[in-house]
């Protein structure tokens, strides 16, 4: 057996590991809501809630996190940053309907999401490296809808290149709706990324990230969505991961193909998202400014599963060529 044959045995390891992780994450998507992102009219069993009704806080974290939020949409109501600390602390999420020109609030891969979900996916991701060699990741994602103001974003990620493969680093993120019209919506997001992963596969670093969000649909199917933050390395293996402090910003432009129910084509979008990442400290080498574009797809399969897809080109100098990601969703 050559060389080149132990290389490929390693490479194919490396992505059922990645693939082994997506799947047993997408196996823990709870089955008994089926629902849809942006207003689905399948039937549901349980009966609706009422906006006017008066909520404890146990009924509004149930309803919001497993109840039918989607096929009354007339529930849902306008917040706004003056009424920030008053108003829908006390009442469950309502899926939104559809902005001003009629597109659905639906996340995109590489994107900043500016909206609350309920909803999990599994994400796999090849980046090919200019030296010839090859790393992946594999990562489940799950939103979690507390209240009308307030979720939790988590992230459960695998890393693998040519030394190793090992769990990433954890993610939560507290997300803070601050208003919501028909057409527009911001939300607040402070990230927390724990030293859980190795610093081989760049992780190991703990880290805070606040970012600033938005979403926009004024016109038929154009949608508009981004934002700004910092990502601020405080712990762990920062230099051997080479992590530093950076300024972000997202912008991202797409527009709705078909309507929803047209599966497996349904709600086809395709976008691009355009990402920055500029670095302010010298804490590890590397280049100083990031832009990469993502040019992607997103489409309803049927049943709530989706299935999305970019490849993310770096602009400026970058120590890969280029990443290609994949994932299935499902929304409940």
């Amino acid at each position: 057996m050559g060389l080149q044959d132990l290389g490929n045995m390693r490479t194919n390891k490396m992505i059922k590991h990645c693939l082994l992780a997506g799947v047993a994450g997408l196996a823990l998507i709870p089955p008994y809501i089926i629902a849809a992102e942006g207003g689905s009219t399948e039937p549901k069993t349980e009966a609706p809630f009422h906006i006017d009704h008066e909520y404890t806080f146990g009924e509004v974290v149930k309803q919001s996190m497993f109840g039918d939020v989607y096929s009354q949409p007339e529930n849902w109501q306008e917040l706004s940053i003056s009424n920030f600390f008053s108003e829908g602390w006390d009442k469950p999420w309502v899926s939104p309907p559809t902005g001003g020109g009629g597109a659905p609030r639906q996340g995109w891969l590489n994107a900043y999401e500016g909206v609350f979900y309920r909803l999990s996916l599994g994400v796999f991701g090849w980046k090919h490296h200019s030296n010839n060699t090859d790393s992946y990741s594999g990562n489940l994602v799950t939103f979690t809808p507390i209240n009308s103001r307030f979720e939790v974003k988590t992230e459960i990620p695998v890393s693998s290149n040519s030394e190793a493969t090992n769990f990433g680093d954890f993610r939560i993120q507290a997300r803070f709706l601050l208003s919501e019209s028909r057409n527009f919506t911001q939300t607040f997001n402070l990230d927390f990324r724990t030293p859980t992963g190795s610093a081989i596969n760049g992780d190991d670093v703990a880290s805070i990230i606040p970012q600033y969000q938005f979403w926009a649909n004024w016109w038929k199917g154009l949608v508009v969505r981004g934002g700004t933050g910092f990502t601020i390395p405080y712990a762990g293996e920062i230099s051997k991961a080479g992590a530093r402090s950076t300024f972000d910003a997202n912008f991202s432009v797409g527009y709705y193909m078909t309507p929803h129910d047209m599966t497996p084509f349904g709600d086809m979008v395709w976008y691009l998202a355009t990402n920055l990442n500029q670095a302010i400290d010298n804490r590890a080498d590397g280049g100083d400014t990031a832009v990469t574009l993502s040019p992607g797809f997103r489409t309803h399969l049927g049943m709530d599963w989706y299935m999305l897809g970019t490849v993310e080109v770096p602009v400026t100098n970058s120590e890969y060529d280029y990443q290609v990601l994949f994932s299935f969703m499902k929304v409940y």
